[in-house]
């Protein structure tokens, strides 16, 4: 998962750089450790894929200037802007007009259709798994009807919700204590989502020892 997401990253960024000019390039190239650390541990574990995301999204400024969104996933009819914020120093001593001026900009946002979603650095660090559902269930609710999952028994869509959220590949043991059902049970129904096309198997072959979304099946 994390070469992939490494393969991936470099060439959507190079992509991002080469289509870019002035003062959006520079940012790009200066490309932060929070912002990059939303999509390592956000965003991708998420979604996959960096189809309709822009980095540093030039936006026309309600006072004739220009903004830069973090973020931007422009998938019409919606645009989503996606926020990292940080709480360093600087975000500890921002005086009240800086303040008041981020707020003003968000209204703006909300103003001109954009959704506006915001994760501070200690739950992109430390809380991942919290950030990505809140981006699966307003991308589901924009453009995948509802929950992607709601033709399938409750169990399973649990399970298959956990395994999105999930960093790294799902153990039995996990689900054993996710839903609170026996080991015999939870292997059950992780082969029957594997058999219908759900999850891949990561490793082991007579007993399957983890397993992982298989996001050609399941897509936003």
């Amino acid at each position: 998962m994390e070469h992939d997401f490494e393969t991936h990253y470099s060439a959507w960024m190079k992509k991002q750089i080469d289509a870019s000019e002035g003062e959006r390039r520079r940012r790009l190239r200066e490309h932060g450790y929070l912002e990059r650390k939303l999509l390592q541990n956000v965003w991708w574990p998420a979604v996959g894929s960096f189809e309709y995301l822009h980095a540093e999204y030039e936006i026309a400024d309600f006072k004739d200037g220009a903004r830069f969104l973090d973020f931007a996933y422009i998938r019409m009819p919606h645009k989503i802007c996606l926020e990292a914020d940080g709480f360093g120093p600087h975000a500890r001593h921002t005086d009240r007009y800086k303040f008041s001026d981020d707020l003003m900009r968000q209204n703006h946002l909300v103003i001109d259709d954009w959704r506006v979603l915001r994760f501070s650095s200690d739950d992109i660090e430390h809380h991942p798994r919290k950030c990505q559902q809140i981006v699966l269930q307003l991308l589901g609710r924009l453009f995948g009807g509802g929950d992607p999952y709601v033709g399938l028994p409750v169990m399973k869509r649990e399970i298959l919700r956990y395994a999105a959220c999930s960093a790294d590949p799902v153990r039995p043991a996990e689900i054993v204590k996710l839903l609170g059902v026996g080991d015999k049970y939870a292997r059950k129904l992780l082969r029957e989502l594997t058999v219908d096309g759900y999850l891949e198997p990561v490793n082991g072959s007579r007993r399957i020892r983890s397993y992982r979304l298989n996001r050609s099946k399941i897509r936003l």
